[in-house]
Order: structure tokens, then sequence, then C-alpha cells
């Protein structure tokens, strides 16, 4: 679905492959492969998260956030240092917009370095652009 140079430009970065359905897909799935896609799934639940209005649903999206990710045997319980569970458990009861910041950057930082340039040296990865330049090749032999 996405074009060669789309797939291509998710080699730029994380960010650039986050931003991308198809890419964010793709990486769901290479996660999934590594038993890590809590990290993501986290990631996209406090950019979520950080867009909410209502005070609200800015207390009940913190708590599922909170339930779903950071408690002792959450379903979904993502890697992240005792001070920093500390700190959103002691600030849970009053949640604000910024209150996963630091999680949630730890775990951007853990994708960056870790999944992230192994999900570029996949088997999965290389086959998805090897697709894309066949069907741009054959697109252009169509022209000709």
């Amino acid at each position: 679905r996405s074009n060669t140079g789309e797939t291509m430009a998710w080699h730029e970065s994380v960010e650039t492959l986050l931003a991308n359905k198809d890419g964010l897909a793709a990486f769901r799935t290479f996660l999934k492969s590594e038993f890590s896609e809590e990290n993501v799934d986290f990631w996209l639940a406090c950019e979520d998260f950080k867009k909410t209005k209502s005070s609200t649903k800015i207390a009940s999206k913190a708590q599922k956030i909170y339930s779903d990710f950071i408690q002792e045997d959450a379903p979904k319980e993502i890697n992240i240092d005792f001070h920093t569970k500390t700190h959103i458990s002691q600030s849970i009861s009053e949640p604000t917009l910024s209150c996963f910041d630091d999680a949630q950057r730890l775990i951007y930082n853990l994708m960056a370095k870790d999944s992230f340039p192994r999900f570029l040296r996949s088997e999965a990865y290389k086959e998805l652009v090897k697709k894309q330049q066949n069907r741009n090749q054959k697109r252009w032999l169509l022209f000709l």
C-alpha cells in the first residue's frame, strides 16, 4: 500500500515510522513477534492521552493507562525503572497531561535504540522494501 519512498523513509527514524500508518502496522507486527508490542501500545496510548481536553476524561484515561501498562502485574506491563513507576503511582490520583511523559520518553528511547534497529535488520522489513521495489519496477515497465 505505501510506496517505496515511504517504506525506505521509515529507515530514517522511529518517529517517521510511527507517523506512518503502514509503518506503524509493520513495526507493531514485528514487536509482537518479539513479545514487546506493549511498548508501541503504551506510546500510542500516551500520544492519545496528551490530546485529551476534558478533565473527567483525563482522569479515566490516565487510570486506564495506569492499569493497562504501569501497575504491578498489568496485562501489558511496560519495563520502566522503579523511580518512574513510583512517580506515576503517586501522581495518578490527580493526573496531568504530562504524568506519563517520563515513562513515554523511556519507552520511545527503548524502541528507538533497541527494537527499531532490529526491525530494520529484520526479514519482515527487507521483504517490505523488496516488494515495494518490485512494484515500482512493474509500474515503470508499463510506461515502456
